[in-house]
């Protein structure tokens, strides 16, 4: 285990060892090893053993990482602008937010919405977590009891929907394809168990890994990630939507920094009580993991299934484009609040933080204007 990283509990560690197991056996049954993209399923979302389908502490500053909507109400309140213009060109409709999280954001969404005039008909989430779902429940009873006969959970994306589909964070933590390239083309990076520890193996790379890292020409050495789960969930998500908008924020790239030639070892994270290191292969089910995300591909998969590409942009240009000027113009007295609301700003704006890294991308059917959010800057077309 790295050094740097706290002892996890005797809780922790029974849990651990038991998500071990679980893979462990599948790991023999499929004859030795299994994909990245497997593993990272497993140790994500196996059900009642991964990290987000186990009752453990994920977000805030009790858990393992800091999300936009648990700095405060500000992201909220900007993103409640652009789904509030999006509702109103489709005549109303619903919000989707899929991996919702603590619930922090649906709950200040909420409550801006109804401020503006422009509450949805219902607020669906997508959450395939039990545990997580009652920690929003509690959340949303709490914070918007007027509201919450408005939230409805779901399983699995709706046939049809009509209005915005949420996913702040959600990309990241897909199962990615991990690779290296070698003299003689891509291998696919495996994981198999031995000496009581899993460990990286290597396999031919399949036809459609093959065919995607083809125009790159990478060099060998190289390694890196390729997101097909994301992709088939920006498919699936767009086969749903009848009209509306898919709108999409998390760190990532266009394809050309994504692969850039000084990006080597690819952009594999893993985050343990708010320490960041690198290594996917420890402290199973305790840890998440996560991919930076590439989004000329999720653009790619939207256009592949209808979607227009609405704009694409910096995280910090969003939220400038949707309002952040004025809930600065309309910052309180009091010293104390002043500057938490301006560390908050900060925190979400700032190149250094996250205004640069975070990136926004809305794919729709059915609009025809376009939207505040990428009034100030749309970098559409460097994807």
């Amino acid at each position: 285990m790295t050094a740097a990283l706290p002892e996890p509990d005797n809780e922790a560690r029974a849990h651990h060892a038991a998500l071990t197991e679980k893979i462990r056996v599948e790991i023999e049954a499929s004859g030795g090893s299994i994909p990245f993209a497997r593993f990272m399923e497993l140790a994500l979302y196996a059900p009642g053993f991964g990290y987000y389908t186990a009752g453990l502490e994920k977000f805030g500053a009790s858990g393992d990482f800091v999300t936009a909507p648990e700095l405060g109400s500000v992201f909220a309140r900007c993103l409640a602008r652009q789904a509030a213009e999006i509702l109103n060109n489709v005549d109303g409709g619903d919000v989707l937010e899929a991996g919702a999280g603590s619930g922090a954001l649906a709950a200040d969404l909420l409550l801006e919405l109804e401020r503006l005039g422009q509450l949805p008909g219902r607020y669906f989430i997508l959450e395939l977590g039990t545990e997580l779902r009652a920690r929003q429940a509690t959340r949303l009873r709490k914070s918007v009891p007027h509201l919450f006969e408005r939230v409805v959970w779901l399983d699995a994306l709706p046939e049809e929907f009509r209005g915005v589909i949420l996913g702040n964070e959600l990309l990241d933590a897909m199962p990615v394809e991990r690779f290296r390239i070698d003299h003689n083309g891509p291998l696919q990076l495996d994981i198999d168990f031995s000496d009581g520890q899993f460990r990286w193996s290597e396999a031919p790379a399949g036809q459609s890994l093959r065919m995607r890292l083809a125009p790159l020409n990478l060099a060998p050495g190289y390694e890196s990630e390729v997101g097909f789960a994301a992709e088939g969930w920006v498919r699936s998500a767009a086969a749903a939507l009848t009209r509306g908008a898919l709108l999409l924020i998390d760190y990532g790239f266009p394809r050309a920094e994504f692969y850039h030639p000084d990006r080597t070892t690819g952009t594999l994270m893993c985050h343990y009580r708010h320490r960041a290191h690198g290594n996917p292969l420890i402290l199973v089910g305790l840890q998440d993991i996560t991919a930076h995300v590439d989004f000329s591909a999720v653009a790619e998969a939207g256009s592949e299934a209808g979607l227009d590409l609405l704009g694409y942009t910096s995280q910090a240009m969003f939220l400038l484009g949707c309002g952040l000027d004025v809930i600065v113009g309309a910052m309180p007295d009091d010293p104390q609040s002043r500057l938490s609301l301006t560390n908050e700003i900060k925190k979400l704006t700032l190149p250094h933080e996250m205004g640069e890294l975070f990136k926004v991308i809305a794919l729709g059917r059915g609009l025809t204007t376009p939207l505040r959010g990428f009034a100030m800057q749309d970098r559409g077309g460097r994807l």
